[in-house]
């Protein structure tokens, strides 16, 4: 069985990789190393195939689900504020490609596509906890493209039998995730401050919430999605069912870090969601996905890998 994975060396996408390579998978990845690094995977390299090229190209999509049976389909521009200030990049990579990666699965017998769809396909709706049959109402072109992706992927199990299966990530977090980069994710970023002896930024007043949910529970929830029978043209949250606000990610940050930094606030950021966290009930019912890590716990793993990583 040759499982493809797109994006692989990224953050996401090189711990899904590393663990289907544990459980003595065929593995390929493709990855244009723009946010992807070698570094994720060097130490399993030598146990995949690594193709390099980019997702919107045709041609290099065809050659790499060829002989394919199953694919995990990371491959994205995933910064909102990126996506704000180039939506055309956004529409080429996100959509263009994930179309790419669907035809080419279409026409050459994949099995199954999981695809990584976000929590920000919701935007700024009301209800709370978000749940998958709720409003959707994305504020910026990457959440625009997540959604389009989606409805995409429903037509591809319509219209050509095509399995697919969409999981709307929440706040992501853990090892590999980059601190160094403009567009990574709070808790890195808070983390490589309180390191450095930096007082962290917080947009807005800190009160605003987030489902912070630990990558290897990702895994296991792409790994359980790629299994399931049942699991087939739907979608599901993947999160771990708590609200955090900013400040509190900060203080339990700050508390491991024995950091004494007092944050700087700054304005909120344009496309930025006031409260999100999942209802993750039907995951959790289909999937039999139960997130394993704490943030306390996550936290611990994330703030030891970033120590050892920090140049």
């Amino acid at each position: 069985m040759k499982i493809l994975v797109t994006g692989g060396a990224g953050f996401i996408g090189s711990h899904i990789a590393e663990e289907l390579v544990s459980h003595k998978q065929d593995v390929r990845i493709l990855d244009n190393f723009s946010a992807g690094k070698l570094k994720n995977i060097r130490h399993f390299e030598k146990k995949v195939e690594l193709l390099e090229g980019n997702i919107s190209d045709k041609a290099t999509v065809d050659d790499a689900v060829k002989g394919c049976n199953y694919i995990f389909h990371q491959a994205a521009m995933v910064s909102v504020e990126e996506s704000i200030k180039n939506p055309v990049k956004t529409w080429d990579i996100n959509i263009k490609g994930t179309l790419l990666v669907l035809g080419a699965a279409s026409r050459m017998g994949v099995k199954r596509v999981v695809l990584a769809s976000s929590a920000a396909v919701y935007g700024d709706t009301l209800a709370l906890p978000k749940r998958e049959d709720g409003a959707l109402n994305p504020k910026s072109p990457y959440g625009e493209s997540k959604h389009i992706n989606e409805m995409n992927a429903e037509k591809y199990l319509k219209d050509f039998k095509l399995q697919t299966v969409c999981l709307r990530y929440f706040n992501v977090y853990g090892p590999r995730q980059d601190p160094d980069s403009p567009y990574s994710g709070v808790i890195s970023k808070f983390v490589s401050a309180a390191l450095r002896k930096e007082r962290p930024i917080i947009y807005g007043d800190g009160e605003q919430t987030r489902d912070f949910v630990f990558v290897k529970d990702v895994v296991k929830a792409n790994l359980l999605a790629m299994s399931e029978k049942k699991a087939a043209g739907q979608v599901f949250n993947i999160g771990t069912g708590t609200e955090t606000s900013i400040n509190s990610l900060w203080k339990e940050i700050k508390k491991q870090t024995k950091s004494k930094l007092v944050p700087i606030h700054k304005a909120p950021r344009e496309g930025d969601i006031r409260r999100s966290f999942a209802s993750i009930v039907k995951a959790g019912k289909v999937l039999k996905y139960r997130p394993e890590y704490s943030l306390e716990e996550g936290l611990k793993y994330t703030i030891e890998w970033i120590k050892e990583n920090s140049s």
